[in-house]
């Protein structure tokens, strides 16, 4: 086992503190956005995080209010971002929790207009989801988002225009997840068993022709979108056109960047790893203070947000004990090149 960081980078600098766990951060227009994901008990989902410090329920106060149907109000924030649109998406799984089943209706990608903190739209993914799906994470290309299945193993494809969805690679090796690594030590559900989750974290290449996607275990693959794009593609087809990509470690977010280097966290040995495009790889940064990397943030001044959210210290993955040394913090450090303007600007 490979020993974890002991020393501080001088480039990595904390920007929040967070007295809960914290895996979404977001940048829009000078805003910043944060989720959680009641890893440590329920409460508010979504918060614009406020100069003064404070923490604002958004979009209200009514869409964080816990236990309410899936009509106005959040089920499971999994994930935040800024998109190409300059609308703030929020992903809600679907589900309370991984292994959970659906509730119905609860599945969404739903669209915010940041001047005035308005729903423009709900995307229902009803159609696209099994009953133990937990929806993950999203990317946009153009007119269509491509959403990942943690716990279903397999990819959505979302049509923004139409709104309709419909799923790929469903048990495709490529989204099937293995036991996951963190701090050198496998993780474990409160009843004992291997944590897994499936296919996890997805880029899109800056030309829009590649999705690069993963499970949380690790493993890249890669397809090109012009069959994931095409409704009467077979599934053998589809099977056929995956391309393995590259090796990775257990992995708590991904972000990519204007010249296609996809940057990837390492939760084994608390380093970000930086994946070019001639798949080369080297360490863009270890510091013992990136425990559990999750989603990452690459903002359009070039620096990439890491909230280091500890989450193999929750009780859900590390056996029933809760662990997690709070504060949870989000740092953030310079990197060479901004975000492609596919993703986002």
């Amino acid at each position: 086992m490979s020993s974890l960081p002991t020393e501080e980078d001088h480039r990595v600098t904390q920007v929040l503190r967070e007295d809960r766990v914290c895996t979404g951060v977001t940048s829009l227009r000078g805003r910043v956005f944060l989720s959680y994901p009641s890893a440590d008990g329920p409460g508010v989902q979504v918060v614009e995080a406020l100069p003064d410090g404070g923490r604002d329920p958004y979009p209200d106060a009514a869409w964080n209010q816990p236990d309410q149907p899936p009509d106005r109000a959040f089920v499971h924030v999994n994930g935040l971002r800024a998109g190409p649109d300059g609308r703030l998406w929020i992903i809600d799984s679907g589900t309370p929790q991984i292994g959970g089943r659906q509730v119905p209706g609860g599945a969404r990608l739903i669209a915010i207009n940041p001047d005035g903190g308005h729903v423009e739209r709900v995307y229902h993914l009803d159609e696209a989801v099994h009953p133990n799906s937990y929806v993950d994470d999203a990317r946009f290309n153009g007119p269509v988002a491509y959403l990942s299945d943690a716990g279903a193993p397999g990819l959505i494809v979302l049509d923004l225009d139409s709104g309709r969805s419909r799923r790929v690679l469903d048990g495709h090796p490529s989204t099937v997840g293995g036991p996951l690594v963190a701090d050198g030590r496998a993780l474990r559900d409160p009843d004992g068993a291997e944590v897994r989750l499936h296919v996890d974290q997805l880029e899109v290449s800056p030309d829009g022709r590649w999705l690069y996607y993963q499970p949380a275990s690790g493993g890249m693959s890669r397809i090109a979108t012009r069959w994931l794009d095409d409704p009467s593609v077979s599934v053998d087809e589809m099977s056929r056109r995956v391309e393995r990509w590259c090796d990775t470690p257990s992995t708590g977010g991904t972000a990519i960047d204007a010249t296609g280097t996809i940057y990837l966290s390492d939760v084994e040995r608390r380093r970000v790893l930086a994946i070019a495009p001639d798949r080369s790889v080297r360490t863009l940064v270890a510091d013992p203070r990136l425990a559990w990397v999750d989603a990452m943030w690459l903002d359009a001044d070039a620096r990439l947000w890491m909230p280091a959210a500890q989450l193999h210290l929750t009780a859900g993955l590390n056996g029933g004990h809760p662990a997690v040394d709070y504060p949870v913090r989000i740092y953030r450090m310079p990197v060479e090149a901004g975000p492609p303007p596919l993703d986002h600007g």
